[in-house]
């Protein structure tokens, strides 16, 4: 064994009994808390177009980046999975809101997509009328069902065409095409939507999609592309609100933010003073990448200290991060009417300083090193462990240093712990029950929190994960060319915290699980009924017709024997 790979595995046994060591007054959750949500406090689930609709090349829509990311063949996602056809959304609009009215929420997030309604991309060439109506009536089913719509402009589907001409989000003229396209989407649903989100986790989408290439349009650009697309991005929200703000607020009155996704980081060692800035760091790379530019003009200190130094170290004349001009920062601060948080799990952080000359990276350029506690819930997969107090923190975090924004909780879920069918989803329930209750502690420590929508309604598409990963509230059976959707034990159980909007009393709460629970042996005889149900609709389908067609071509042929003794 090399010597370096020995003393990082050292290095990593000392970080493990450090653990051990260093939080043995670690965080513990504080006993339950019984009460309910301000009135008014809107609940919700969430979806995304790609993951979600299907119909990829159908009723006019173009290509996306995801299209040709998935359609390359190349291993890029398990089990070189697609979403050509994913949760057929596109075609059972009205099976789904019947199963959010089954949920009694009060919004549903979903997103539009940017190639279904701009083939190409840019609103001067073409817009596709199908796709609008497609929307449109979408917003009308929701309305007519009393939920609201916030609508995602932006969820990481970026028209192929933008992407092949000018290089997507590295090319600062992505911003005035999303303008554009975000003024199309004011002007034909802003009479109705009064929450526009621009767009959703943009960390995800710079860094997978331009650093790793883990995610379309799949560059691996290190430490330079994740910084310019995000710097672009920032620009494009800042374009679509200021857009909104001078030609629509006055005639809509509505409200337009981002979605920005953040694991709470936690000091390893909070008597260390080097662990606490480290996770001040971590959370300053993470949430105030975005948040501090658009709520304070420019990106948090630390980024530009830390990448600023790590550059010049690597011999360059300029920070690797883009810098805004005064105008800029003018423009860019303010621009955001809410603030929408994702919010998933939690990670010890500790210090490590990642030397210059192992080159640029994300990674590298925040020094420092993400931990799991072995005793924290392991959901299955493998970053998701459930930690309800990192959550109240972090919303905390959010209240204290953005000026006491209100907040839309825009994603918060478990996938599911096991492959298999199963619906007694428990540990979503435990999932659901310690982190929504955390948020209403958040709420009494004084966090302006007005909604929160649970990730996510039916089960799909997980990017490079294919369809291994189920967040779901419903499970799709994807192997069924019907795609039929059953409920999942947490539906009984999110339905009584939002018709109580919160936990009332001990009895009360603990009734709820025990009747989220009996409902999974009659949903799972329906699920396993599935594939008889299916052979019996296959037999329907096509044996019964093919029998059909042959009786009546024996009947002609005898007709014709007939005919022939006769004559």
């Amino acid at each position: 064994m090399k010597p370096v790979r020995v003393a990082t595995l050292l290095w990593m046994l000392l970080l493990v009994l450090r653990l051990g060591a260093a939080r043995m007054g670690s965080p513990e959750e504080d006993s339950f808390y019984y009460g309910t949500f301000p009135f008014g406090f809107s609940w919700g689930v969430g979806s995304s177009a790609y993951q979600t609709e299907g119909a990829w090349d159908q009723d006019g829509k173009g290509p996306s980046i995801w299209d040709a990311f998935t359609h390359s063949g190349k291993g890029k996602v398990l089990g070189n999975e697609t979403a050509d056809v994913a949760c057929d959304g596109y075609h059972k609009v009205q099976e789904d809101i019947t199963l959010l009215r089954e949920l009694h929420i009060n919004h549903y997030r979903f997103s539009l997509s940017w190639p279904r309604l701009l083939p190409t991309g840019v609103r001067a060439e073409k817009v596709n009328k199908k796709g609008m109506k497609f929307y449109s009536d979408l917003i009308d089913a929701l309305l007519s069902s009393n939920i609201t719509p916030i609508v995602t402009l932006h969820h990481w589907d970026l028209p192929q065409l933008l992407q092949v001409k000018y290089g997507g989000w590295q090319n600062v003229s992505m911003a005035s095409y999303f303008r554009d396209y975000a003024n199309l989407c004011f002007e034909a649903f802003g009479d109705r939507v009064k929450h526009w989100i621009t767009f959703s986790d943009p960390r995800a989408m710079a860094e997978k999609g331009y650093e790793t290439g883990h995610h379309a349009p799949g560059l691996k650009l290190p430490g330079t592309g994740l910084y310019k697309a995000a710097h672009h991005i920032i620009k494009a929200h800042a374009q679509a609100w200021h857009s909104y703000n001078t030609t629509w607020r006055s005639k809509q009155q509505g409200l337009v933010g981002i979605s920005l996704n953040c694991d709470w980081g936690e000091p390893l060692d909070i008597s260390n003073p080097k662990d606490i800035e480290a996770a001040e760091r971590y959370l300053q790379f993470c949430l105030g990448w975005f948040a501090n530019p658009i709520y304070a003009g420019d990106y948090p200190q630390v980024m530009k200290d830390y990448i600023g130094r790590k550059s010049a170290e690597q011999g360059l004349e300029m920070s690797r991060l883009p810098v805004f001009s005064p105008p800029e920062k003018s423009y860019i601060k303010g621009t955001s009417d809410f603030l929408g948080l994702g919010h998933f799990t939690t990670r010890y952080i500790t210090e490590r300083n990642y030397p210059s000359r192992q080159g640029p990276s994300y990674q590298n350029d925040r020094d420092l090193i993400e931990l799991v506690d072995p005793n924290w819930p392991d959901l299955g997969s493998k970053w998701l462990h459930s930690v309800p107090w990192g959550f109240r923190r972090l919303l905390n975090f959010a209240q204290t240093q953005y000026g006491n924004p209100p907040i839309y909780v825009m994603e918060n879920g478990a996938s599911q712990k096991f492959h298999c069918t199963q619906l007694c989803d428990e540990w979503r329930i435990q999932y659901l029950k310690g982190y929504i209750n955390e948020m209403l502690k958040a709420i009494k420590d004084g966090a302006n929190i007005k909604g929160y929508t649970s990730w996510s309604l039916l089960d799909k598409f997980e990017w490079e994960k294919g369809y291994s990963d189920r967040y779901g509230f419903y499970y799709v059976e994807f192997n069924d060319r019907n795609k039929p959707r059953y409920p999942k034990a947490s539906v009984q159980y999110y339905k009584k915290i939002i018709i109580a909007s919160g936990f009332p009393n001990p009895r009360e709460v603990e009734s709820w699980h025990q009747k989220a629970l009996e409902t999974c042996s009659i949903n799972n005889q329906m699920l396993a009924a599935e594939p008889l149900l299916s052979h019996m609709q296959m037999v329907t389908e096509i044996v019964v017709p093919t029998v059909c067609s042959f009786c009546v071509l024996i009947a002609a042929v005898l007709l014709m024997l007939l005919l022939r003794r006769q004559n």
